[in-house]
């Protein structure tokens, strides 16, 4: 029996399950749309679609190198037990794996892309089925090139450092790469230099730091010239917070990353400089339910 696209879109609303599972399941069936909800329930995939609204904000990063080609990816999981479980942490590597060899364009690419014979959306569900926990693949990045990974808190924070070098890959490189992924983990800068800050991220900074001067008793009646090149200055201070090549290198204070960087390239002989950096830290800017067991016991007593 033969099922068209919009067979799979009908049992992707009836059930909540992903496109591929939909498509496999009517498959399986025949087209027989009635089979193929209960083929879904069988697998245990219609109860994960439901789980999957619910909140998922702790979980992995995994940051691997291999050759000229380096990832850093992102799943989440329900609790911190799962996260801290060997098979979910086996899982999130084989994803970075799985985007290394396939170079999906977005999760849902990966997801369906195949590694070691089984698409990554079936490794997913196996996981699923183990633990029973809304399980996301949140998000990822791949370099092609010279690149440098760490992994900070056993997969809470995870940092690629792409380097622009003449020089072949060695223990001295690699050892200032991940100096530099280390800065990048407790630093969090939030662009690479000075050229990187876009225009209007540094206009809203100038506007900020007018409006606080102007809220100053001491500088408010300050002419504008003179507010402006004060401003310059200030300006001067979130380079050196926000961009990695201007920021106080942690480990020598004497140091901007940017010169550490010169420093060792000079040591090794050749040019080498910071091209670009990726930075995932576990759960940011997701809103984590906040439980209230006061409230949840006394209104079921009621």
């Amino acid at each position: 029996m033969a099922f068209t696209a919009k067979d799979v879109q009908a049992l992707r609303e009836k059930t909540g399950c992903g496109m591929m599972d939909c498509k496999n399941a009517l498959k399986e069936t025949d087209g027989n749309m009635e089979a193929a909800v209960d083929y879904l329930r069988e697998k245990g995939l219609a109860s994960q679609a439901k789980k999957a609204s619910r909140v998922a904000a702790e979980g992995q990063v995994v940051a691997l190198v291999d050759g000229d080609v380096a990832a850093v990816i992102e799943v989440n999981s329900e609790t911190d037990f799962v996260a801290g479980n060997d098979e979910f942490k086996d899982f999130v590597t084989l994803c970075a794996k799985a985007v290394i060899a396939n170079n999906p364009a977005d999760v849902d690419a990966l997801l369906a892309s195949t590694y070691e014979g089984k698409t990554v959306e079936s490794y997913k569900e196996d996981i699923f089925l183990k633990f029973r926990e809304n399980i996301q693949l949140r998000r990822f990045a791949r370099i092609e090139g010279k690149a440098v990974s760490y992994v900070h808190a056993g997969g809470k924070i995870g940092v690629l450092v792409e380097l622009d070098t003449d020089l072949a890959m060695s223990d001295a490189l690699v050892a200032m790469g991940k100096n530099v992924a280390m800065q990048v983990a407790a630093m969090n800068p939030a662009y690479l230099d000075q050229a990187s800050v876009p225009a209007e991220d540094l206009e809203k900074e100038k506007a900020i730091l007018v409006a606080q001067m102007k809220e100053d008793p001491k500088m408010a009646n300050k002419p504008d010239a003179v507010l402006g090149k004060i401003v310059e200055g200030k300006i001067g201070k979130f380079y050196k917070e926000n961009c990695l090549i201007e920021q106080q290198y942690v480990i020598d204070g004497d140091l901007t990353v940017g010169k550490y960087v010169e420093s060792v390239a000079k040591e090794l002989g050749g040019s080498v400089k910071v091209a670009s950096f990726v930075r995932y830290e576990k759960g940011e800017g997701i809103q984590k339910k906040e439980d209230d067991f006061a409230s949840e016991v006394a209104s079921m007593i009621k």
